[in-house]
């Protein structure tokens, strides 16, 4: 069993310095040796006690160790020489804190004879020292008197701590007494530099217990192996390890740069700078290699020193770097090359860029590392690697670990570049192939917004509105599978076929009918190995104001949210509908009553699809914000703000419920409610729409006789008509149409014949209406023609007119601007 407190002994001569020769500790062997006590030396000039007056030999600056023989003045007055040892102190922050001085009393010279350092001596291979049970060193073996430096006589009876005021020896010592206390060997690592060594080297110090006969603990063997290459190796392993694990977390170029050098900051390097190609200077694709003078431009920087004063340039400034730079050098070798700074003539650097060779000089730089980043053939930009903390230069096994790094980060450099390429190319594309305003019409007032997915590829979300005849209007939204550049070309081919669906008047069941065909074909003409399958939901919906009813039909698309005035918000019941692209299964259509007023929310599944909450609880917090969008609408004739696609405006304070808040505003509430801060994990459209009710008053229908002769008091209705509605200047394009129209329904149609006039502020509308699925067609009359001209005179005497199809027959349609014949 150890003793309690194993230095309390005086078999050693101590004392503490401070930096100004001032004694601060004094023990009982400096007593035994000089004979002064402490109470008359301690805080007293450590000087006073040289006999020669203080003419001694001081330790060079910077130095941690002095040993050397003085010549001391004991209390009776003679003159004792004394070797000691002088070994820096450091304070826990690593500051040095003057010094202590130790020699041995009593002559402890190692005897060949002791049996603990013969044992110790016999079983260590390395580096040993022989400490007893009280931690005095009792013999050192050749190995490890070459590490330390010192005589091995003299520093016999010395402890630990008095051989060096480092940290790790006050460490060791602490783990010494532990294994006098247990028995138990103990391995302790260490990175410093031993005597005479340039640079630190990695050591484990295994202190192991020597025991008698009987196994009681008479001594410690502590033993210095060193690891440096295996610690270095480490070194290296964990750096490439946390390079694989923290670049590339996104696709984002400088933040992918700035990840590469703060990994390599201070692990490899002091100041870490990257700087890449310009891709706008080459034509969007960096050459390979380039030829001076490169202009690169700064990604991102790091260094040990906050805020990086090292740097000479700014992320985003862009620098050129003639020949002879090691930047441009290794761009055009391909290749890393290490320089010293300055490297070649100082006058020439000192030429190309004086800031950079006087910040160089400032801060020590003494080293630099330029490392190319190149990834699949192609150059991106060049890494440089500055030390100027670190004394030791780079070396091959330094160069090595870069290039292994930069080669990682250069992979996911260039992801970043080519998704940062394809994504703005998708985007540009997708935004050119969506509406950039909604049109005005008077059936509906309409807002909307669309988000691409902020960390996923643009998808193939589209919206629209669109305008049909009898003022009525459609609304469509839909989502194709996918990503990329090919979901934007499929979603712009699938907005065509909509609109050319719609123009031809197609019940919302039978348009997506046909919207299913289009996509198997596109699926059949991709290939037939799957990859290029298309697959999409849509959801389409006509609104009439005339009679206030929404014909809806889905294919796999979520359900709009219909906000009734006054009334809570609520999911419409539709039949669901396979998704497109599936084939052979129908679809289904549901009529709706719409008050005047009515709000229809139409969306993609990214609003509701998130991880934060589930489905049904994000449709409950949809419903809450759009509680108080519904209201009166604008007059029919007078519509509203329509928004238009891209990225939402400041969301407003929510309006109280039942208040007819901007739908603009209400977008913005629901994408600020539902979508999460760093953005949507995939595209989103919305569409708000409130519907508008034409009055009964600015509708008129007249049911026509078969009988051609009836056709006159047919114009003079229509004429009375106009007259009431004030629309006298439109009275003679008016009267001209309605003639034509209700002629040809007569002579090639079928009864019931039905004539509707619908006008508001801009249009005047003239609907016929038969029983006939023949649809007419305009033809050039020739010159000896008695008929044909009819249509052709009602195409040049309005804005538009058309046909479309119904359950009992077919309409023929015209409309007139009003604006124009005012």
């Amino acid at each position: 069993m150890s003793p309690v407190n194993p230095f309390d002994e005086t078999d050693t001569a101590r004392a503490v310095i401070d930096d100004s020769g001032t004694l601060l500790e004094w023990n009982e062997g400096a007593r035994r040796l000089l004979g002064h006590p402490a109470a008359d030396v301690v805080g007293r000039p450590a000087a006073r006690l040289l006999a020669d007056g203080g003419a001694h030999t001081p330790p060079a600056p910077g130095s941690e160790r002095w040993s050397g023989t003085l010549a001391l003045r004991h209390r009776d007055g003679r003159t004792v020489p004394v070797w000691v040892l002088a070994t820096r102190r450091m304070a826990t922050d690593g500051a040095p804190a003057g010094w202590r001085v130790a020699t041995p009393l009593g002559g402890g010279a190692e005897r060949p004879d002791d049996p603990l350092v013969g044992a110790a001596l016999r079983q260590s291979p390395c580096a040993t020292m022989i400490f007893d049970d009280r931690l005095r060193l009792r013999g050192v073996n050749d190995a490890m008197a070459r590490l330390m430096e010192l005589p091995p006589a003299r520093i016999h009876g010395l402890r630990p701590t008095d051989i060096s005021g480092r940290l790790q020896n006050a460490e060791i010592e602490k783990h010494m007494l532990r294994v006098l206390d247990t028995g138990r060997g103990y391995d302790m690592e260490a990175y410093l530099k031993a005597a005479g060594e340039g640079s630190a080297h990695a050591w484990l110090a295994r202190i192991a217990p020597l025991t008698d006969e009987g196994g009681r603990v008479r001594g410690l063997c502590v033993t210095a192996h060193d690891l440096t290459e295996q610690h270095r190796a480490r070194e290296r392993l964990q750096l490439v390890n946390e390079a694989s694990v923290c670049i590339g977390t996104t696709l984002d170029v400088t933040r992918t740069a700035q990840e590469l050098a703060d990994v390599c900051v201070p692990a490899l390097a002091d100041f870490v700078s990257v700087d890449l190609l310009d891709a706008q200077e080459y034509g969007g694709e960096p050459p390979a290699p380039p030829a001076p003078p490169v202009g690169l431009r700064r990604a991102a920087h790091r260094s040990v020193t906050e805020g990086c004063p090292e740097a000479t340039a700014k992320p985003g400034q862009l620098d050129s770097y003639p020949a002879g730079t090691p930047q441009a050098d290794s761009l055009v070798a391909g290749r890393a090359i290490v320089a010293a700074v300055p490297s070649g003539d100082p006058e020439r650097w000192r030429a190309w860029d004086a800031d950079r060779f006087r910040r160089a000089q400032e801060y020590g730089v003494h080293s630099t590392m330029s490392v190319p980043l190149q990834a699949r053939g192609t150059t991106l930009g060049v890494a440089v690697f500055t030390r100027f903390r670190r004394p030791d230069p780079f070396t091959h096994d330094d160069v090595l670990l870069a290039e292994e790094v930069t080669a990682r980060a250069a992979v996911c450099i260039d992801n970043a570049r080519r998704y940062s390429r394809e994504r703005e190319t998708t985007l540009t594309l997708q935004r050119s192939l969506l509406p950039r305003t909604l049109p005005p019409t008077a059936a509906v007032e309409a807002a909307s917004r669309y988000l691409p997915a902020a960390r996923s590829g643009v998808g193939g979300d589209w919206f629209d509105v669109i305008p049909l005849s009898g003022m009525r209007v459609a609304m469509v939204v839909g989502d194709v599978v996918g990503h990329g550049i090919q979901a934007s070309a499929t979603m712009g081919r699938l907005r065509t076929a909509v609109r050319t669906l719609a123009d031809i008047d197609l019940a919302p069941d039978e348009l997506l009918t046909h919207l299913d065909d289009l996509v198997l074909r596109l699926s059949e003409e991709s290939g037939g190995d799957g990859t290029g399958e298309v697959g999409a939901t849509c959801l389409y919906a006509v609104y009439d104001p005339v009679s206030r009813r929404c014909t809806l039909a889905r294919a796999g698309h979520p359900p709009p949210v219909m906000v009734p005035p006054g009334g809570a918000p609520r999911p419409v019941e539709l039949p669901s509908g396979p998704p497109l692209g599936l084939g052979g299964l129908p679809f289904e259509s549901a009529e709706l009553l719409l008050p005047e007023g009515t709000v229809l929310a139409f969306y993609t599944d990214g609003l509701i699809e998130n991880r934060r909450r589930d489905l049904d609880a994000a449709q409950d917090l949809l419903c809450t914000i759009l509680s108080g969008s519904s209201g009166p609408a604008s007059p029919a004739g007078a519509p509203g703000p329509s928004g238009s696609p891209g990225a939402p405006g400041p969301s407003g304070s929510p309006g109280a419920p039942g208040s007819s808040g901007s739908l603009d505003e209400t977008c913005d509430r629901v994408l600020h409610a539902l979508l999460p801060p760093g953005g949507a994990a995939d595209d989103v459209a919305l569409l708000l729409a409130r519907t508008r009710g034409l009055p009964a008053s600015q509708v008129a229908t007249w049911d026509i006789p078969a009988d051609p002769s009836l056709v006159a008091p047919v114009r003079k209705q229509v004429l009375d008509q106009l007259a009431a509605w004030a629309l006298t200047d439109a009275s003679f394009t008016a009267e001209l149409v309605v003639s034509e129209l209700v002629t040809n329904a007569i002579r090639y149609g079928a009864p019931p014949i039905r004539l509707r006039l619908i006008h508001d502020t801009a249009t005047l509308i003239c609907e016929v209406s038969d029983a006939s699925h023949t649809a007419p067609h305009l033809r050039r009359a020739k010159t000896w023609d008695e008929g044909g001209r009819g249509l052709l005179l009602v195409a040049q005497l309005t804005q538009r007119w058309g046909s479309r199809h119904t359950a009992e027959g077919k309409t023929i349609w015209a409309e007139l601007g009003l604006l124009d014949d005012a």
